[in-house]
């Protein structure tokens, strides 16, 4: 399955289905001697997984990674690196109560019509934000490469949630206070508010939606390649994987149209030596590659779409409307959960450009 890759040089394959027995990740392409453990793998599985908080799905799994391959002696081999987690807390009865109900806002009608019935509609199978976990697995290799090569810092957060938007931060405030609080918001005021939004729109039976900034410090000039490969048109595509995200934008995004040329137009200067722009509306990129100013994207997310109030369907079997009620463990706001994703997704994209681009060595370390 073509859609199941992600990347060319550093490709991320993604298996399993919500409910079936594991979800993994193979992750090929990486060079050998690059130290990574289980327990940095671990760690950035533990911030996506559910069940942690009053504000997540209750379906509680602990997301205990296995490696199966390509890993020695906490160092890459240069070989295929096989990871999986397995499915525990699996309840898919609301799923058979469902019947041949497609829910409103999720993949199953056209998945059931893709492949004449016979997909996994359990959890929403292949579909599901479950895989996510097996970007965050593969993420961690990609951010690991990318601070060994440059001291790439990756550093995504949430800035909105149910139209509750928090202030602007310095990035160095956001790396240290994003995971303060349940919603990975490094404004404690903020948070505070969409934590309520959160839970008001759950005792409604209802759910909603937000956004996420991710800002990318240390990047060299030249990332990327013109018109189809360039950073922003591939990062796009990688994002919008993630379940849920309905809007990408880049620097001053949709912003640019209310600007003139003067004002939007990111002037230089020499800093310490080097060229730098004076603003960054360009989000560092253009022409489709890095500039060396920070990669700045803020990534739109809808309101999950199981939701417990009634709602209208149609039954595929018997072809006529009736009404659906989705029953199960169900995230009212898929950002907290998101917020490694989002990491990961970057990371691989930007490990994949930095290999195309020859900045990576063979071997990343001498042996002993």
């Amino acid at each position: 399955m073509a859609g199941a890759r992600l990347g060319e040089r550093f490709v991320l394959t993604s298996y399993g289905e919500s409910h079936g027995q594991a979800v993994g990740a193979v992750v090929e392409g990486c060079p050998p001697g690059l130290p990574i453990t289980l327990d940095e793998i671990q760690s950035e599985l533990d911030l996506r997984r559910p069940g942690q908080s009053k504000v997540t799905s209750a379906r509680s799994e602990l997301d205990r990674v296995e490696i199966l391959s390509g890993i020695f002696n906490n160092n890459t081999t240069g070989t295929p690196i096989g990871m999986f987690i397995w499915n525990k807390d699996v309840d898919s009865r609301p799923y058979e109560e469902l019947g041949h109900k497609p829910r409103p806002g999720h993949a199953d009608l056209p998945a059931w019509i893709k492949y004449g019935g016979f997909n996994d509609p359990r959890g929403g199978g292949y579909f599901s934000a479950r895989l996510t976990a097996t970007f965050v697995m593969g993420g961690v290799i990609a951010r690991k490469l990318l601070a060994t090569l440059f001291d790439t810092k990756i550093v995504s957060y949430v800035t909105e949630i149910g139209g509750i938007r928090a202030e602007d931060v310095s990035v160095d405030r956001a790396l240290s206070d994003r995971y303060s609080n349940e919603v990975r918001c490094p404004d404690p005021d903020a948070a505070e508010r969409m934590v309520e939004a959160i839970l008001q729109a759950r005792r409604e039976g209802d759910s909603v939606g937000g956004i996420i900034q991710c800002v990318v410090q240390n990047l060299p000039v030249g990332l990327g390649e013109p018109i189809f490969s360039s950073i922003d048109s591939d990062m796009s595509r990688a994002l919008f994987s993630i379940p849920a995200v309905k809007g990408v934008e880049f620097g001053a995004g949709f912003n640019v149209a209310k600007l003139r040329g003067s004002e939007n137009n990111d002037q230089y200067e020499y800093h310490d030596g080097l060229v730098i722009s004076t603003s960054n509306n360009s989000g560092g990129i253009l022409g489709g590659l890095t500039t060396g100013m920070p990669l700045t994207m803020r990534i739109a997310f809808k309101p999950p779409s199981s939701i417990a109030r009634p709602q209208k369907s149609v039954n595929l079997l018997l072809k006529k409307d009736e009404e659906l009620v989705v029953r199960g463990r169900h995230d009212p706001c898929v950002l907290p959960r998101a917020v490694p994703v989002v990491d990961s997704i970057v990371a691989l994209i930007l490990a994949d450009h930095a290999i195309r681009a020859g900045s990576v060595p063979p071997v990343l370390k001498e042996t002993k």
